[in-house]
């Protein structure tokens, strides 16, 4: 998710807007839609990457674990490899093999033009939506992009009859924990191994989940 789980994504979310963006524009100004073949491209061209000041600090102890946000300095700037698992691979799920295809939702500015998309899934049997990836072209972050693609996939998951949408992300990937419990996400669970393995070892993911209302 922001794969599933860039979630994350793992999903990476949405970060602030660069500097030198152009002054924002409303959600309102982008029109969200599911997507269509000929977006493909665009979307398979979307710079997920992300700078942040801090991450989440994950500390195993004998009785459970701790989890703290931490300054970092100098920024960590994180580049999602083709093959990380938070950039379109969902390892930390549900594991029965039930989901539905991916639907993928997109953002266009008033030229046409992608901003952002979302793809989820739903899984039957635990009525999970799950929010494989969700990413926001860096130009158009801090614009409600992010917010307004996850609205639009609670609303499937509303017609689908989840009971919750669901997502990973890195804990280093503090832009998106916060921007997902700004939209109402809260911290369900972790794996300190899913990235082991991977060029994001030493990672760890965070799953996060929201209720449907």
């Amino acid at each position: 998710m922001e794969h599933t789980t860039r979630t994350g994504t793992p999903a990476s979310a949405p970060s602030p807007a660069p500097a030198g963006t152009p002054a924002s524009a409303p959600a309102s100004a982008y029109v969200f839609r599911v997507a269509r073949p000929e977006d493909g491209d665009a979307i398979g061209a979307v710079d997920g990457s992300f700078t942040t000041g801090t991450v989440f600090e994950v500390a195993a102890r004998e009785d459970g674990f701790a989890l703290r946000e931490v300054a970092v300095e100098p920024p960590l700037t994180k580049v999602f490899p083709d093959d990380d698992p938070e950039d379109g691979e969902d390892d930390g799920g549900d594991g029965d093999g039930d989901a539905d295809e991916p639907r993928v939702f997109v953002a266009a500015d008033a030229d046409g033009v992608l901003a952002g998309y979302a793809a989820v899934s739903y899984s039957a049997w635990n009525r999970r939506l799950v929010v494989e990836d969700i990413e926001v072209v860096p130009a158009h972050r801090g614009r409600g992009v992010g917010r307004g693609l996850m609205e639009r996939a609670a609303a499937y998951a509303r017609e689908c009859g989840a009971a919750h949408l669901w997502l990973e992300v890195s804990n280093v990937n503090a832009p998106a924990v916060r921007a997902y419990r700004r939209m109402g996400f809260t911290l369900c669970g972790l794996d300190t191994t899913l990235y082991d393995g991977t060029a994001s070892r030493g990672e760890f993911a965070l799953y996060m989940s929201r209720p449907c209302s």
